[in-house]
């Protein structure tokens, strides 16, 4: 069947448009197409990843079971460096800090700590690490730690996590035998704290017994 002029007409200004235009729709194109490819590709890749690692960490956890901390700290080891952006390499540099000072060996711990206080990407496992990380270097002392956990209490405290914030802060006012503030601080976690009803009761126990120890009121 014969095209009408105007049919035509669509058609050839159709045929302009492509001519003028074709090398920029191809380019987006073929961008778009990478794009979904490198997705895809980088899906597979996060889902391989997290495949290995929790193998790895699986590891750990036996190795942690048989009390075998050589092989549990080289588990953690190897998930930090080749499995760094997983969960389980955050989780395992939170064990295997454990560990290492329950061991004595604070200086690796604190390693651990900081390595987690700076690469964890879940929010929760970056909270504790640093929270844990602010303890250690409290508990070491000297004036080079107390300033490393000074400026880390000073950064934006992660949701859910306020009360524990203070309470850190706290304990860092106390070594610093500044005992008022260090019960302020320690009060305001109090406050922090009765509204946060997820944290356990254990919490509530022990920092209460510091705002006691204090000659505070928690209230």
């Amino acid at each position: 069947m014969p095209l009408d002029l105007e049919e035509q007409e669509q058609i050839d200004q159709l045929k302009a448009f492509w001519q003028k235009h074709r090398n920029l729709i191809t380019s987006v194109l073929t961008v778009v197409l990478l794009a979904y490819a490198a997705y895809s590709a980088f899906q597979w890749w996060r889902n391989s990843q997290a495949t290995e690692a929790a193998k790895l960490y699986e590891t750990m956890v036996s190795a942690i079971v048989k009390g075998d901390k050589d092989q549990t700290l080289r588990a953690a080891n190897d998930l930090q460096k080749d499995f760094a952006r997983t969960s389980y390499a955050a989780m395992s540099s939170l064990v295997a800090a454990r560990i290492a000072a329950d061991a004595g060996d604070s200086a690796k711990a604190i390693d651990y700590l900081r390595w987690g206080a700076k690469n964890s990407s879940n929010d929760a496992y970056l909270a504790l690490a640093k929270l844990r990380l602010v303890t250690q270097l409290i508990e070491q002392g000297g004036d080079q730690n107390f300033a490393e956990a000074d400026q880390i209490l000073k950064e934006k405290p992660i949701q859910g996590f306020e009360a524990l914030w203070l309470e850190r802060r706290g304990d860092w006012y106390l070594v610093q035998k500044k005992s008022a503030e260090a019960r302020a601080s320690y009060q305001e976690a109090w406050k922090k704290l009765d509204q946060s009803k997820e944290l356990p009761e254990e919490a509530r126990r022990l920092l209460k017994v510091k705002i006691d120890a204090l000659g505070g009121v928690a209230q």
